[in-house]
């Protein structure tokens, strides 16, 4: 069988421009919803690590702010999502509000200072470096993070 060398170019064209096309790369932040009036959509986008299951993630949202001698916090409600149809959690901070603190006379030469005020939770969360962490806080708070880690090697408890 001859082809003819017009229908041999197409051919050659068609399949080197389907080699040649350049692979669309996924949006990582198409799961998730664009932020609301009056929220801020924040990202944290976690660097690979050799064993992701001894490490976790904790969230820090918060302002810095005008504090004194004691310490302040913030109070706040973090609730967990699924984006719909993904599968893929986020978290919704609202409900921003002056929290607990202690209330220590402070000296009276003590200046107040800017110190970031946190919304605290000893909620930590899966390190998973394949996803974005995302979490959405109303405008003017911004959001900190802490990454702990375990050591592999494990201890045994004794029996008493």
């Amino acid at each position: 069988m001859k082809l003819s060398s017009s229908v041999l170019a197409l051919s050659l064209l068609t399949c080197g421009t389907a080699f040649a096309a350049p692979s669309a790369t996924p949006d990582p932040m198409k799961p998730f919803p664009a932020a609301e009036a009056g929220m801020v959509r924040k990202v944290i986008h976690l660097p690979s690590v050799a064993n992701p299951e001894l490490y976790r993630v904790q969230l820090l949202p918060g302002k810095v702010m005008e504090v004194d001698c004691n310490r302040s916090r913030l109070s706040g409600t973090m609730t967990e999502k699924t984006a719909e149809g993904w599968g893929f959690n986020y978290w919704v901070v609202d409900q921003v509000q002056p929290g607990p603190s202690t209330m220590m006379a402070c000296p009276p030469n003590a200046k107040k200072k800017q110190e970031f005020v946190a919304i605290y939770s000893e909620q930590l969360h899966r390190y998973n470096a394949k996803l974005p962490l995302v979490v959405y806080v109303p405008e003017g708070i911004e959001l900190r993070y802490r990454v702990f880690s375990a050591k592999e090697k494990t201890k045994t408890a004794v029996n008493q």
